[in-house]
């Protein structure tokens, strides 16, 4: 593929927009088989059995586990050389994203206060990275260099967030076996890297092992993937930081991750059969909290929290930005659907309830996603 056409095509694949739109396209189709003739078939073959874990499961727990590595990876880079190196970097995004998780958690819980399904609390809480960045993507010039960065640092720190939560609160029976098991292996990664062991092979391999009893140990395998993450060397003496393991290894997963795995993830997982389901469900306290907490939680503690820290000094908005593109920005933040599918699964183990929150999770992210571009599409630059 020569000519314009061809590098026409090698610009959208290479940008989140792209990551984004077929992530779009995976959960509609989802959507679509799951209320066709087909949906029984696609049930079905999502509970078939592959060795010690049904597709869904493989889905879930393993191919997740690339994705969580990913994010783990993204996250040392920005920690140690990227847009949260300092503590003044990271004082505005980072305030912005734990209000922008406890107060999606808090509308959330305002609707479901009693029973099982206040174990959903932390669905709200995440931002969608691939789907907000691809929406900034979409508005062009028209958003200043600096508010994408800001958003992009938001969402990685809420995804180290949703981490630390699923972490705490999603896991049950724990193998303490098992778990000192991948505290060794996890001390080898370490005893490599401070070895300055450089190729990567050494440390996918362990990797490898890590995911196994992490998967045993009752706590969520896709931990493994950030675990494994923190080891990877980033700088190596006398050497590019672009020519580090870390670099080598995010560059080598970061397609595959968006164009592969989370599509499959949002076609495994996103399917929801309407076929029963009356207007209850669309109405229901675990719906209304998940699509409340993803559509006004998430703008009032993003947007609150500048607020507040622009306007008693500490920090400045970033440069170029406007009041109107902040508040398009937060709101784009209510763009959950990744993470917070990820997160239904842990938390609710009953059908009814998944579905209600998938619907929530779908309205939730809609609403957030329109809102956001029109404000930013019509929104004037700053003078």
């Amino acid at each position: 593929m020569t000519g314009r056409l061809g590098d026409r095509i090698r610009t959208i694949l290479g940008s989140e927009m792209a990551g984004g739109i077929l992530l779009i396209v995976s959960a509609a189709l989802a959507l679509l088989v799951a209320n066709s003739p087909l949906a029984e078939g696609y049930f079905h073959a999502l509970h078939v059995y592959l060795g010690p874990l049904s597709l869904q499961h493989w889905v879930n727990d393993a191919l997740m586990a690339v994705f969580f590595l990913v994010v783990g990876l993204e996250i040392k880079r920005e920690m140690l050389e990227g847009h949260l190196a300092t503590w003044r970097q990271r004082i505005l995004p980072g305030v912005a994203a734990a209000a922008g998780m406890a107060a999606p958690a808090l509308v959330y819980l305002a609707f479901n206060r009693h029973g099982g399904a206040m174990h959903g609390w932390a669905i709200p809480a995440a931002t969608d990275i691939a789907f907000a960045l691809g929406i900034l993507s979409l508005l062009g010039p028209r958003v200043p260099p600096a508010l994408k960065v800001f958003l992009a640092a938001l969402a990685i720190i809420d995804d180290l967030g949703a981490v630390i939560v699923i972490g705490l609160f999603y896991t049950s029976g724990v193998s303490l076996v098992d778990l000192a098991a991948a505290g060794a292996v996890l001390a080898a990664l370490i005893a490599l890297n401070r070895a300055r062991v450089l190729m990567l092979a050494p440390y996918l391999v362990l990797g490898v092992l890590l995911w196994l009893f992490v998967w045993r140990s009752g706590v969520h395998a896709t931990i493994a993937g950030v675990l494994l993450a923190l080891t990877i060397p980033l700088r190596v003496q006398g050497r590019p930081v672009s020519e580090s393991p870390l670099h080598r290894l995010e560059h080598a997963l970061i397609r595959p991750v968006a164009f592969l795995i989370v599509p499959i993830f949002g076609f495994a997982n996103a399917g929801v059969s309407f076929a029963g389901l009356g207007m209850e469900a669309f109405i229901a306290p675990v719906t209304m909290g998940v699509a409340a907490g993803l559509a006004i939680g998430k703008l009032v503690g993003v947007m609150g929290t500048v607020f507040v820290l622009v306007r008693s000094g500490l920090v400045g908005l970033p440069p170029g930005c406007t009041w109107r593109q902040m508040l398009g920005t937060s709101l784009l933040c209510g763009i959950g659907f990744t993470m917070s599918l990820f997160i239904s699964l842990l938390a609710f183990r009953e059908g009814g309830l998944q579905d209600q929150a998938k619907i929530g999770i779908l309205i939730g992210s809609a609403i957030s996603g329109a809102s956001g571009y029109l404000v930013l599409r019509f929104a004037r630059a700053a003078p």
